[in-house]
């Protein structure tokens, strides 16, 4: 059984005991997330999809820390104009795991 659900702008893929990945959430680590748009849900081999989402289907999940991720450098440069730019960027995420699928 597997999930797709929608949080931070992105679409992820989920399994329950999966430790994700995602955007930055506000919440304390070790507190219970509920992600309630969830676009489809395949139980044995039966989809299910929402326009554009599942109303009753949600998936439960626990924080489990946050952190920043690798440093990116950008980088602008404007050739014969003598203009350079350095600037490194690093992307806050939260460490989830999925605990259970709702469907």
């Amino acid at each position: 059984m597997y999930a797709i659900i929608m949080t931070g702008g992105k679409q992820y893929k989920v399994q329950e005991g999966d430790v994700v990945f995602i955007e930055k959430l506000f919440e304390e680590e070790g507190s219970a997330v509920v992600f309630d748009k969830v676009l489809a849900v395949s139980n044995d081999g039966v989809m299910n999809f929402g326009a554009p989402m599942l109303e009753t289907a949600s998936v439960n999940a626990k924080i489990i820390s946050h952190g920043k991720g690798e440093k990116i450098v950008v980088f602008k440069y404007k050739a014969k104009k003598n203009y350079k730019k350095k600037q490194g960027h690093r992307q806050p995420y939260t460490k989830v795991q999925i605990e259970k699928i709702n469907a």
